[in-house]
């Protein structure tokens, strides 16, 4: 998943290398998206955290935590990502001189600044829930939708508003921020509409199935969701079918 993001930004400078003044706009751009990887390892730091904190929940069988858990680092993370977004935008005029001493690229990088707090904003949200994925083991479905969201939607229309509509350099950052806003939103419904007791139960189903030593053979398998202190017998006749187990137990997402 983070491959798909690292070359969407190496694809992203392709295209700004093909504008009017691509020198400046280069320029502009990679120090853009520097400072945006700047805020990113925070963002990383968060994805990793929410990753270990709800694949450990989920294993223990605890839907509350899972749930607890993806409240706390994404409103932290959204948090920390207001404040730098409010300071981006108070120091636009001034960013660019720690790299530089062009005024011209200066320039653009203030016209930039704007976008930028606000992909910065996003971008506190965005990887959070990629964690949260990654530790229910959804890495598929998230592998789709960054694809569908940066190299469907996000490049392309960051070379109509850059090429076509004469954006430039801002027009492609655009498009990078409408794709970034639209997978943001896909994962937000994901998670929202995600039925975290049902996915506690068949996350416990693997876990015994997998790891506590139960061979196909296994005529009962209980499940202990300690969240809610219910104890469910889940019945097998000969050997247990994990992939049906799985569609009946995990609700739908979309």
């Amino acid at each position: 998943m983070i491959s798909l993001e690292l070359w969407y930004n190496t694809i992203l400078v392709l295209l700004t290398g093909n504008l009017k003044n691509a020198e400046v706009a280069i320029d502009a751009l990679a120090i853009c998206l520097n400072i945006n990887g700047w805020e990113m390892m925070i963002s990383l730091g968060f994805l990793a955290a929410a990753s270990v904190r709800v694949s450990n929940e989920l294993g223990r069988g605890n839907a509350k935590g899972a749930k607890f858990s993806i409240i706390m680092t994404t409103l932290t993370s959204l948090c920390i990502g207001f404040v730098l977004f409010l300071v981006f935008l108070c120091l636009r005029g001034r960013l660019a001189y720690i790299f530089t001493s062009s005024e011209e690229v200066a320039e653009a990088v203030a016209d930039l600044s704007p976008l930028l707090a606000s992909s910065i904003l996003v971008n506190s949200v965005q990887p959070v829930l990629s964690g949260v994925a990654v530790g229910a083991g959804w890495q598929r479905v998230v592998a789709w939708v960054n694809i569908a969201s940066y190299y469907l939607v996000g490049i392309p229309i960051g070379v109509v508003l850059g090429y076509v509509w004469n954006m430039h350099v801002k027009g492609v950052w655009i498009g990078m921020l409408l794709g970034t806003l639209l997978q943001t939103i896909v994962l937000v419904v994901i998670t929202w509409r995600t039925d975290w007791d049902k996915q506690v139960k068949l996350t416990v189903a693997v876990q015994a199935v997998l790891i506590e030593g139960f061979d196909c053979k296994t005529q009962y398998l209980e499940i202990e969701v300690q969240g809610n202190g219910r104890r469910n017998r889940s019945k097998s006749s000969g050997s247990l079918n994990l992939v049906a187990l799985g569609h009946q137990l995990h609700t739908s997402r979309w």
